[in-house]
């Protein structure tokens, strides 16, 4: 099981971050400075953590944005933080889907794919669950509608009570 101290925050300010219960330095980790300000990030230590691998491009990507807000508005007020992470190479069509795709949850335009090397999402899009531990506890390997839907519920649920 991986172990993660603030997984975006860890991304985007280099703090410390460890697996299997090693710690490792930011130095290890990928540089993401400058992807958002730290002001803008928000705050994780404590919460439940979903953060979503997304592409302009993919299909399963635009289904699942309207269920990452419905999440959003249901559960951030309980303790969750969405963070979706856009890998779009060029950044006219992140800013695009972006415009077109309004949310009220932190999205990060990933330009060098540097977060995406990090983690290796096998498939887009690719969410991981984190729990207040700052556990990765559950990872969804693309997007089925109202069954992934249903599943993002029950595990933020039993996360957010403990």
């Amino acid at each position: 099981m991986k172990y993660i101290v603030t997984l975006i925050t860890t991304l985007c300010l280099g703090l410390t971050m460890s697996f299997a219960g090693e710690p490792a330095t930011g130095s290890a980790l990928p540089d993401l400075k400058g992807l958002l300000p730290s002001a803008a990030l928000p705050k994780t230590a404590g919460k439940v953590v979903l953060v979503d691998f997304w592409a302009s491009w993919c299909a399963p990507c635009k289904a699942s944005f309207s269920t990452m807000s419905r999440l959003h508005d249901t559960y951030a007020k309980k303790g969750l933080v969405i963070i979706g992470i856009g890998v779009d190479e060029e950044a006219e069509k992140y800013q695009a889907f972006a415009a077109k795709n309004p949310v009220g949850f932190t999205l990060v335009h990933d330009t060098q794919q540097k977060a995406a090397a990090f983690f290796n999402p096998p498939t887009m899009p690719t969410s991981y669950l984190v729990g207040r531990d700052g556990k990765i506890r559950h990872i969804h390997k693309g997007f089925k509608g109202a069954k992934t839907e249903a599943e993002y519920v029950k595990e933020i649920e039993e996360l957010l009570a403990q």
